[in-house]
């Protein structure tokens, strides 16, 4: 399974980011591309410790047996629900939302999984640092498979 923690994988991803332009459009859901990128970004301040959205009651009750769906090979499916904290409504200026992206997926992925956070995932609970990895490159395939990149 492809990992953020991959240097290839990284890579892959990076470009793909470099290839959205303001002509990208979704093919599902309301973000246009720069709020996808504000998105992407607030998701990485999560795995990264650097923001610690409340545990929903939902998540608590059935969050761990839906947990899988973030780190195996199956596809996230299109219009599945966010955290709501997260999701991004206001306008946002593309380049400036691409290199925050960028800058914090080099920051995670030089980390290195010792230093993801321990925090529980909003909705599933917790994660070992490798799911976070598989996690974080899956997140972003689903976003930027959003915009046809």
């Amino acid at each position: 399974m492809k990992s953020i923690y991959n240097q290839k994988d990284m890579a892959e991803v990076l470009e793909r980011i470099d290839n959205l332009s303001p002509n990208s459009q979704p093919q599902w859901g309301k973000m246009d591309v720069a709020q996808m990128l504000a998105h992407c970004s607030s998701f990485q301040d999560i795995a990264m410790g650097n923001s610690f959205p409340p545990r929903s009651w939902l998540g608590r009750i059935v969050g761990r047996f839906a947990k899988q769906i973030f780190y195996n090979e199956k596809a996230v499916p299109r219009n599945m629900s966010t955290i709501p904290t997260i999701l991004i409504a206001d306008n946002r200026e593309l380049s400036i939302e691409k290199e925050k992206l960028k800058q914090k997926i080099i920051e995670f992925q030089q980390s290195g999984p010792y230093k993801c956070t321990t925090h529980p995932h909003p909705f599933f609970g917790k994660f070992t640092s490798e799911q976070w990895g598989i996690g974080i490159y899956k997140h972003l395939d689903h976003h930027l498979k959003q915009f046809e990149v």
